[in-house]
């Protein structure tokens, strides 16, 4: 059969699985496999994984497996059961101060935040429709609009400028056409954070251009300085806005697939007119054991304080080694200027400074070529608990410092 007549042209027609181009985590995986191999006695520090590195509150697991063996769960969730949307309005008011959330208007559980942003240009673009996204940032925010037909137009995060977009730097003629700006704060892979003021200049930049905010606050909980904020929050916000929450990181829950869309109600209405076309609605169990912790905030307070001290160390050690680091103002993430070169090696990208790192010094991180040259460094590193992680960060120390890195 003649596959290559059959891919659709958004994953390159009769090109797909020909390039020979490599994701930039296919490569990580590749070299943490390759180093593993060549020093199979020296342990791999994972500085690049983006996932929770302990288990879900003990709440939320306990009611799982109570809400498990419950035959009223067995069936069918569609667009999510009323008490977990409850929980999320209880959520958003504890945690960010939004009052007056309609939990049958607008709020609707999604399968996670990915599946969510898979769905969204379904509800709102057509082929040659114009959306905004910044960058560096998760690449999936404008996938689907790609896959879609949309013009993507980057709008490029710049340190000098606290990682926030430029809006007065957005050609008019490209405001003007789009349709759709994402936004994600707490900033994945650069740990900014949002301001009121910057959430109020783009709530008036969008209602002067008519588009829909979509703002992926998957970290929203893990800020460092201020109080969690919501976009929602904000005046104007819920009429322009959608926000995309998940438990993935702010509950330790990355596995469990669970999140939820609130925000405006005639796009809150759309999203699940489509998403009911989409899929059948996460397993009711896991929306009910979300339910009985997401509105605590001890448990989440819990949670940012571990990365906060691990983030914290790590500042200190990257900063003995030359590293331009900071803390950052929220998610589990240091992003930092990578080095120029090393100890006999020149570093043209930060992806050339990241895979020396693994292949040389078995140290795992991630890098960021859109905007200058950076690297992440990821506060989720395995440990054997909070007392292995002063000899974790320690080896990282030893290590960068043994490879004599010049900036």
């Amino acid at each position: 059969m003649n596959f290559s007549s059959l891919y659709a042209e958004r994953i390159g027609g009769a090109r797909f699985g020909q390039t020979g181009v490599l994701y930039k985590f296919e490569k990580i995986k590749r070299a943490k496999a390759a180093a593993r191999v060549a020093r199979p006695h020296v342990e791999l520090l994972d500085f690049g994984v983006g996932e929770p590195d302990q288990m879900a509150p003990t709440i939320i697991r306990e009611t799982l497996k109570k809400a498990v063996d419950d035959p009223a769960n067995r069936g069918y969730a569609d667009n999510g059961i009323p008490e977990f949307r409850r929980a999320a309005v209880r959520y958003l008011e504890r945690f960010f101060g939004v009052g007056g959330i309609d939990p049958d208007t607008q709020i609707v559980h999604s399968i996670g935040s990915k599946s969510a942003l898979a769905i969204l240009p379904l509800c709102f673009v057509n082929p040659g429709d114009l959306v905004l996204w910044t960058a560096p940032g998760y690449p999936v925010l404008a996938t689907h609009a790609r896959y879609l037909g949309a013009e993507v137009v980057t709008v490029p995060l710049q340190r000098e400028k606290g990682f926030l977009p430029e809006l007065d730097c957005i050609p008019a003629d490209v405001a003007g056409r789009a349709k759709l700006f994402y936004v994600n704060y707490p900033n994945n892979p650069t740990g900014a954070a949002a301001t009121s003021e910057f959430f109020d200049r783009l709530i008036e930049f969008a209602g002067r251009h008519n588009i829909l905010i979509v703002q992926d606050a998957a970290y929203a909980t893990l800020v460092y300085g201020q109080p969690p904020l919501s976009i929602l929050s904000r005046p104007g916000g819920r009429e322009c806005a959608l926000e995309l929450h998940s438990m993935s990181k702010s509950y330790n829950m990355t596995g469990w697939r669970l999140g939820f869309v609130a925000g405006a109600a005639e796009a809150v209405k759309a999203f699940a007119e489509v998403k009911d076309n989409v899929d059948s609605g996460q397993f009711k169990a896991i929306q009910i054991a979300a339910a009985a912790g997401i509105a605590q905030p001890d448990l989440s307070d819990a949670i940012r304080e571990h990365y906060r001290v691990r983030l914290e160390k790590m500042v200190e050690a990257l900063r003995r080694c030359g590293f331009d680091a900071h803390m950052p103002g929220g998610t589990f993430y240091l992003y930092v200027p990578a080095p120029r070169g090393a100890r006999g090696a020149d570093f043209r990208t930060a992806e050339d400074a990241s895979q020396y790192l693994i292949r040389e010094h078995s140290i795992s991180t991630v890098p960021w070529d859109d905007v200058g040259a950076y690297l992440r460094f990821s506060a989720t590193f395995e440990s054997a608990g909070d007392a292995d992680d002063e000899r974790v960060i320690g080896e990282l120390e030893r290590r960068l410092r043994s490879a004599e890195l010049r900036f």
